[in-house]
């Protein structure tokens, strides 16, 4: 483990990231407590990939400074590299070995110590073990996630940074993999995870929403939420789909959205809002106020962001 004295997992301010004249990421501060799991969202092309790629020393800042792990996030990126597990996007490890051969090679390359009786213990803790002879090129999309994450964890980091984890796995993998990751949070292990998904995002201690490169939110979902000084109605019932594009542009429907059975009506001024929920009173559909859901509220935050779309990084 680092012995940085800095409570502070990630401390970066200005952190700002150029692919020629285009800003991919533009003056983010973020502080992140050890011991937390956070959530990092925003739409594609936001710069959420270039960031993590920054914060964990692979790539370089143009401007900015700040420490992960108590590291200098420009000076001691080979430490940083050493201290935390990344797991990418996409399935990154070797499809004609089997789950076992794969971490073994994982091991060889951090030159570990014991190596056989860690990969043991690795794939006991991550539910592998039945599976371990299986070549990873026939698993499904959840247990390719469970390998990575199983591969990320060997070296027993202080972090760990997963960008999309979860994209395109089932429900039952996406809950599966979260109670792994709840539960290396629980043994003292720091992550920061992207997500698109807003039930995923309701699971992390806090949360950063960066849209097109600059940070909009950041900090517990309640408190965003109640920060976001939005309002909003929700209709159900017989042809309440017919009302979507009626009430779109209207004055006080900042946004309008479908959601399951519901359409979710928001807005900054609730006096607005509720005269114009008084004109719609049709028959069949019933109207009533609730707190703003997070993505209400992020659908609000995308709306105040200019979309930039020559945006390089994802």
């Amino acid at each position: 483990m680092s012995d940085a004295p800095s409570a502070l997992a990630i401390d970066v301010r200005g952190l700002t990231k150029r692919f020629g004249d285009r800003t991919a990421v533009d003056h983010v501060d973020i502080a992140m407590p050890r011991g937390q799991v956070w959530g990092f969202l925003g739409p594609n092309g936001s710069g959420k990939t270039t960031t993590i790629r920054m914060l964990c020393g692979l790539l370089r800042a143009d401007e900015g400074q700040g420490t992960c792990l108590g590291y200098d996030i420009i000076k001691q990126s080979r430490e940083i590299k050493n201290r935390v597990g990344y797991m990418t996007q996409k399935f990154s490890y070797w499809e004609d070995l089997t789950i076992r051969e794969n971490l073994e090679f994982v091991a060889n390359l951090y030159g570990l110590k014991d190596r056989r009786q860690l990969v043991d213990k690795t794939l006991e803790q991550l539910g592998l073990a039945t599976r371990q002879k299986q070549l990873a090129g026939t698993l499904s999309g959840g247990w390719k996630q469970r390998l990575a994450l199983a591969a990320c964890t060997l070296h027993s980091p202080d972090m760990l940074m997963l960008d999309e984890p979860t994209a395109g796995v089932d429900p039952q993998a996406r809950r599966d993999f979260w109670d792994q990751i709840h539960r290396l949070s629980a043994e003292g292990l720091t992550v920061l995870v992207s997500t698109h998904y807003m039930d995923e995002a309701e699971r992390c201690d806090q949360i950063v929403y960066i849209a097109y490169g600059k940070l909009m939110a950041q900090g517990r979902v309640d408190d965003i939420i109640d920060r976001s000084g939005l309002h909003t109605f929700i209709a159900e019932g017989t042809g309440v789909r017919d009302l979507m594009e009626r009430l779109r542009g209207q004055p006080g429907a900042d946004h309008v959205a479908y959601f399951g059975n519901a359409l979710h009506v928001s807005g900054g001024d609730l006096d607005a809002l509720r005269r114009l929920v008084a004109a719609y009173q049709v028959t069949g559909v019933q109207w009533r106020q609730e707190r703003p859901n997070l993505e209400d509220v992020f659908i609000h935050l995308m709306g105040q962001s200019k979309d930039n779309s020559l945006m390089v990084g994802a």
